[in-house]
């Protein structure tokens, strides 16, 4: 026997709490099912926020950085020891942002507004 659609679509969704600081726990369930790591990609698409598992790797900025490199004339076991190097640069920078945004979110530290960054008279 089937159920109605608005029965039906509510059988796979849960109502959870946000807490004070804006804050919700995603249900084991679904966590388990996503296979979620300790960081998700989060969007606002047609009024509805949107959470998907974050798929990156460390390839996502390998080929930006040896482009880079290679065209500065590094080769060989030079090359290695420069993507090396440049790979850990930038996987400190993206945790430091990581960090900051977290600090945004729990409103510990403010953000910056579009004129801060893009306007520097004012």
């Amino acid at each position: 026997m089937s159920r109605p659609a608005s029965e039906r679509d509510y059988m796979g969704s849960r109502i959870i709490r946000v807490s004070k600081k804006r804050q919700i726990t995603i249900p084991l369930k679904y966590y388990e099912a996503l296979d979620l790591g300790d960081q998700v990609e989060c969007s606002l698409e047609n009024g509805a926020i949107v959470i998907r598992p974050l798929r990156r790797t460390d390839d996502e900025f390998s080929v930006e950085i040896l482009k880079e490199l290679v065209s500065k004339g590094f080769s060989g076991d030079e090359l290695v020891r420069e993507f090396e190097a440049a790979r850990y640069r930038v996987r400190k920078a993206v945790d430091r942002l990581l960090e900051e945004v977290d600090r945004i979110a729990d409103g510990t530290q403010s953000s910056a507004c579009f004129d801060d960054i893009f306007n520097p008279e004012a």
